[in-house]
Order: C-alpha cells, then structure tokens, then sequence
C-alpha cells in the first residue's frame, strides 16, 4: 500500500505537468487579427499577430491560409487569396528548438455588393405542365431536360419552339432526378439523394456509365465550362469535377460581401459566370466561376404567375442559355411556359 502511495505521488504531478499547456499548442500560443474578427473581404490587409500566453523565446512564425503560405508585411497580411469562403489561418511557431502550429479559422468573403438585375421577355413558348424540372441545357439548337420526383423522374429532348418531346427515358422509380449538363457528346445526370449519377451517349441516350458521390452528399445542378463540370449540393459548395473520372478535384464557396450563401440550385455557365437558381426563390445568383463571388442578384418576380396557375405549381426552376440566340431560357416545376429572355442591369 505504502509503494502505491508513492508512485501516485510521483504520477499525479507528472498528470498535471502534462496537461499545464506545454505539450497543447493551444495553450501556448493564440493567433490575434486585428479587430479580433473573423469575417474579411477579399484584398483586405489585416493586422496578425501570436499571443504568447507562456512568454516562450520564439525564435520564427511563418503563416498559411489553407495551406498556402501568405506573405507577413509589418504585421500584417494581404487576404488576396482567388477561392472565398470558409479558411484556416495557422501561425507555425518555432520556439526551444521545436515547431507547432496554431490555427483560426475565418470567412473571406466578396469584395463588393451583389448587382441586382431584372428581365425583359422576349418569347413564351409550351412547356410540359407534368415536367417537375431540375435541369435544363441547350446543345445547339436542340434542349435537354431533365425531371424529378420518385416515379416521374425522366432525360428529355425536347423541341423548345413547340414543347414537343423528341426522345425521353424515365429512370427507375427508386431514383429523384437532378441536374444534367452535356460534354463531349455525354449527358451528366444527377440524382438527389441515392449518391450516384448517370452518364448517357447524347444521340441515342444509351446509358453508358455511372458515378458515386464523394465528398458532397446531393445532387442539385450541373454545368461546364467545356474542361471541367461544375455540381451544386444543397451546401454552400460548388464542386469541380473530373469529366473523365467523376472526381471531385476541389470546390468553391458562394458568397456575397456580408455572408456565405447555401442555396445554389440549377446552374448554367456562361463567359466564366454561373448562374444559379436560388432554391425556393423567384431569383438567380451570378456567380464568379473562380472565386464563388455572388456578383450578381436576378430577380425574377412576376413570371410565376405569367403561367396557368394549378395545384402541382412549384418554384422557379431550370435554367439553359442559348448560345446562338445570346439568350437565356428559364421556367419551373410543372410550368406550362418556358421563357425567353433578357438579364437586364436595373
């Protein structure tokens, strides 16, 4: 009993030394920004320091932002990073021979302002009242469509001057379906929540493969600036894909000047924008398709009730420019229209 004593005599200290901060860099050392906020737009130049809370003789601190090494400028450091939304800054500190690492996390945000912008109507044309649409492209002059809901879920082509369906699969009924874009003679098809998407020959809508969901859990939209596809997840996210393996190779967060914004739903590329259906909104984000800056709002009121109104009528869904025409194309869930139109500046 005597020699139990005397070893917990000599263990509890020992306990307490451990757990005093010198082996939890965190208790060390703590990263200061100026203001002590975590919240900057893009280019800010921000005041940084390390509080030593152990007065340690630091010997170096050299700073990362996602893994990037960032530049320190009298105290201070410039946020110019291209991707926003949510980073780790980490101080790595060399003290007493050894290096740790303390980290902060903090949201870059857009540098300005959303633009709002309106729409002028150029042309109504029929579109299927049935079709719950989640996707919506144009390849040439021809248009592609795909719809949700389990057991209505479908790929379409159809004639956009007469609504007429020119060719349609329906998928299994176990499966929602989602966005689609078309790349190199492929359609990309997105299902909501089953993890997996399809890819079809565009001629003949043969189904030629499958993918998995990695990282990003949903499928919402799609779209591509002719090298790589972009996939809305119902998150903040907007990842990049590999076209020729389906990997998600990173990804950017939409943001405006004041906030990180989850609700990017059908997309669109056009000349390095994309624009994004919000969900459950009469709008359509503009969003820089580098940095994920929300650089522009359209509002898009009015046009719901421009459609025979009925009890399956949903939101504003589905979006497809043009390229020909220089013109967008938007409608909804179970419209009875498809518009035409112009984004104009307001």
């Amino acid at each position: 009993m005597n020699t139990l004593k005397l070893n917990l005599f000599f263990i509890i200290p020992l306990f307490f030394l451990a757990c005093d901060g010198t082996t939890n860099p965190s208790k060390l050392f703590e990263i200061q920004l100026e203001g002590n906020r975590t919240e900057f737009q893009k280019n800010q130049v921000v005041g940084v320091s390390v509080k030593n809370l152990k007065n340690k003789e630091i010997e170096q601190i050299t700073y990362t932002l996602d893994n990037k090494e960032i530049a320190l400028n009298n105290n201070k450091i410039t946020l110019d990073q291209l991707e926003l939304g949510a980073k780790t800054l980490t101080a790595n500190i060399r003290f007493d021979g050894e290096t740790v690492e303390v980290s902060k996390g903090i949201k870059l945000l857009a540098e300005h302002a959303p633009e709002i912008y309106t729409y002028e109507i150029l042309n109504e044309f029929p579109h299927d009242r049935d079709a719950y649409t989640q996707g919506l492209e144009f390849y040439k002059d021809t248009l592609y469509e795909s719809t949700g809901k389990k057991g209505k879920s479908s790929l379409r082509q159809v004639n956009y001057k007469t609504g007429e369906i020119l060719k349609k699969i329906d998928l299994d009924n176990t499966y929602f379906g989602e966005g689609i874009t078309i790349l190199n003679d492929k359609i990309y098809q997105l299902t909501w929540q089953s993890g997996v998407g399809f890819i079809y020959d565009r001629r003949d809508f043969k189904k030629i493969d499958s993918f998995k969901y990695n990282q990003s859990k949903e499928g919402w939209g799609l779209c591509n600036d002719g090298n790589k596809i972009f996939k809305s997840d119902g998150t903040e996210k907007i990842w990049f894909l590999n076209p020729e393996t389906m990997a998600e190779e990173g990804h950017f967060e939409t943001v405006t000047n004041t906030s990180i914004f989850n609700k990017a739903n059908e997309l669109e590329y056009v000349d390095g924008k994309i624009y994004a259906n919000v969900y459950q909104k009469e709008s359509m984000m503009i969003i820089d398709a580098k940095s994920g800056a929300i650089e522009g709002v359209i509002n898009f009121g009015g046009l719901k009730e421009r459609v025979t109104q009925h009890q399956n009528l949903d939101v504003l869904n589905g979006v497809a420019y043009h390229p020909e025409r220089k013109t967008f194309f938007v409608t909804g869930k179970n419209w009875d229209k498809l518009f035409e139109v112009n984004i104009l500046k307001k």
